[in-house]
């Protein structure tokens, strides 16, 4: 597995795999390599010839009292990790060759960016959205890959691979979750014992809204209201839980079609985000 530290040499690594007749795939991460990550690695290596891992913590992305300086970097682990996965080669730019000068070109989503954790972090989506652009003219993937866990990042990375004529397919993947229900993260390694035994109270207040909608229950504020007192009730301090529909973002009154359960909670000082889908017809697995 090579280790491509430049803009030139993930190209040339990248060009020389199409020579040969290759699919590349792209993983985009930060980084503090967990199963979730490992996953979309596992997957893109099932449907490409090429794995390309990005390990780049993205400080567009953060906001001035966010963790940048604090995020996790495991970048030796992450390494033999990518390898025993099957990924080909890893992209671990440094900022100055992400940003060499200061940026004056940013790629903003409009709409689907302003609630959940666009209204909690101001700014955070056009870090993303740019720090992905990038990537995708870097790798000119035909496929990237990214997980269900950070939903509203997906639909707003799709709308912009559709919107800006992209050639390439984004591959959403489901969530994975440690053994107690509690997603997969980077920053789980933040909290302390305690914190850790409150946090599954997301899996759970999810999951008490699942069988809600089973059992009925369409109004989103019922539903909403039932997780809070469960979260509230287990420490959790509330940033958002929101009901709204799985395509446009939009808050919903009452589910008749495919809708996304969001939630992002503080555990102490972490803050951790969560969802699942309600569908009338469909499970969630097939709603991506």
């Amino acid at each position: 597995m090579n280790i491509a530290a430049t803009i030139n040499d993930i190209r040339h690594c990248v060009r020389s795999a199409r020579q040969a007749g290759k699919r590349v795939g792209l993983v985009p991460t930060m980084g503090a390599l967990h199963a979730g990550h490992g996953s979309l690695i596992e997957q893109a290596a099932k449907e490409c010839d090429y794995v390309v891992v990005s390990i780049f913590v993205n400080p567009t992305q953060f906001g001035p009292n966010e963790d940048f300086a604090r995020y996790p970097r495991t970048f030796d682990q992450d390494v033999a990790y990518c390898q025993r996965l099957g990924a080909d080669v890893i992209f671990a730019p440094t900022a100055e060759q992400m940003y060499p000068h200061p940026q004056r070109t940013w790629v903003e989503v409009e709409k689907l960016t302003d609630g959940l954790c666009g209204a909690s972090r101001p700014g955070h989506f056009r870090g993303v959205t740019t720090v992905c652009a990038k990537l995708f003219n870097i790798v000119t993937p035909d496929v990237a890959y990214f997980g269900q866990k950070d939903a509203q990042q997906a639909v707003v990375i799709r709308r912009m691979v559709e919107d800006l004529n992209f050639p390439m397919t984004i591959r959403v993947c489901p969530i994975v979750r440690e053994p107690d229900g509690l997603a997969m993260s980077s920053r789980n390694r933040y909290l302390s014992p305690a914190e850790r035994q409150k946090a599954v109270c997301l899996y759970q207040a999810l999951e008490t809204c699942r069988r809600d909608f089973a059992q009925g229950c369409r109004a989103a504020n019922g539903l909403i209201e039932h997780m809070r007192g469960l979260i509230e009730g287990a420490g959790g301090r509330i940033d958002y839980i929101c009901i709204v529909d799985f395509e446009t973002l939009e808050p919903v009154e009452t589910i008749t079609r495919p809708t996304l359960v969001a939630v992002a909670v503080f555990f102490g000082s972490t803050r951790l985000i969560d969802n699942c889908v309600l569908c009338l017809h469909q499970t969630e697995n097939n709603v991506q």
